[in-house]
């Protein structure tokens, strides 16, 4: 049987304009440093099987397919490849991010590796009905995930997760906090660089990025340009992944609103363009949503992290996954969960008050540079290696 140093394996595109690539990149990047040879394991975006080693040169990237009309489709597809590709071959350790390739990893953990490391950013029990909201009444669906994701959480030997909140809320399923750690995601200082010369003109641009699920409080934004378009111009420009009929929502809600031509939608980016879009911008909303996904399971918001090394001020949601990353005030404006009202006016007290400004967005970026860049995060996974016992090959 070969044996092989790490595998990290996810259901997701990498690379792709999303969250999940950019920490998956980041991830494998600081273990390929440290533990030099890296297998990562992906979704294919083509159908078919691939191999690249363009992320960085120790890591061998194979992508394989997930085939299907629908998510169930796709995840058994991608775990029959899964199977055969796993065949013959022993990593001292794996590192999964989900049950969709984690479960079969799980249920035969020794014929596979000798520690496995789950990374639970999210868990489908909680956050399946929010993309797909029929299986909110499907208890028998509901109930396979949630026996899916305790395999993997009770068989893992590390949990890995970016936020206290998500810590809590695995420790209230049973998971002894001895075997959690958290390591909050990052931000590419490189790519994220401070906006020069912070000055608003005549229509105030406020900018949201990020997916477009209902937990993202999108239609706040949407509503809080309303109310400001009240009181003075504002634009508002959304950037991220979304179903076509969640666009249209969107777009039905901006035009019943009386600012269809406020809203400018744009397709996801690379984080090179999304900065030159932030630097455009007045302000950063991340309106996040009082649900369980954010209040129970937790998260840790890339783009408030990423908005924050920007020297564009941000307006977020009053929630502890927010309140983790910042102090209110100092760090950015934190406002009423749900109330448009309560966004409009931060944005007021932000359009008329340039030293508020000037202190939010100098604090914010120390915030990030001392505390959230990827090089720390990254150093922090390899340490958790190092505490199972994973020796470095690599010390430089």
């Amino acid at each position: 049987m070969n044996q092989c140093s790490i595998a990290y394996i996810s259901f997701d595109t990498v690379p792709a304009p999303k969250g999940a690539a950019i920490h998956i990149t980041a991830f494998s990047t600081a273990l390929a440093s440290a533990f030099n040879e890296i297998q990562l394991v992906t979704v294919s975006p083509s159908g078919t099987i691939q191999t690249s080693n363009n992320i960085h040169p120790h890591i061998q990237q194979t992508m394989l397919p997930a085939i299907g009309n629908n998510l169930i489709n796709r995840v058994l597809s991608f775990r029959n490849f899964l199977r055969e590709f796993l065949a013959g071959k022993r990593w001292k350790v794996i590192q999964i991010r989900s049950i969709y390739e984690g479960f079969i990893i799980a249920n035969n953990k020794k014929q596979y590796c000798d520690y496995l490391i789950f990374e639970v950013n999210g868990l489908p029990s909680i956050e399946l009905k929010y993309r797909y909201p029929a299986v909110a009444d499907d208890r028998e669906l509901i109930h396979k995930l949630y026996t899916q994701e305790q395999v993997c959480l009770e068989t893992a030997d590390l949990i890995i997760t970016p936020s206290s909140v998500t810590s809590a809320f695995l420790q209230n399923r049973g998971v002894d906090i001895n075997k959690i750690k958290v390591i909050p995601n990052g931000v590419d200082l490189d790519v994220f660089t401070v906006k020069e010369n912070y000055h608003h003109e005549d229509i105030f641009k406020l900018l949201y990025f990020g997916t477009f699920s209902s937990w993202q409080g999108v239609n706040l934004a949407i509503e809080a340009l309303g109310l400001i378009n009240r009181d003075f111009p504002a634009s508002l420009t959304l950037i991220g992944q979304g179903r076509n009929a969640q666009i249209k929502t969107l777009e039905n809600l901006a035009d019943k609103l009386g600012v269809l031509d406020k809203l400018t939608i744009l397709e996801p980016v690379s984080q090179v363009k999304l900065v030159e879009y932030i630097h455009q911008s007045d302000v950063i909303l991340a309106p996040l949503t009082p649900n369980d996904r954010n209040l129970v399971q937790g998260c840790c918001p890339l783009k408030v992290l990423e908005a924050m090394a920007t020297g564009v001020p941000v307006i977020s949601s009053d929630l502890p996954v927010v309140r983790d990353l910042g102090e209110n005030g100092l760090d950015f404006l934190l406002v009423k969960p749900g109330s448009a009202k309560a966004i409009k006016d931060a944005v007021l007290l932000l359009r008329n008050n340039q030293e508020l400004i000037t202190t939010i967005t100098n604090n914010a970026r120390n915030t990030i540079v001392n505390n959230y860049t990827w090089q720390k995060a990254g150093l922090d996974l390899i340490n958790a290696y190092t505490e199972l016992g994973i020796k470095r090959l690599i010390t430089a």
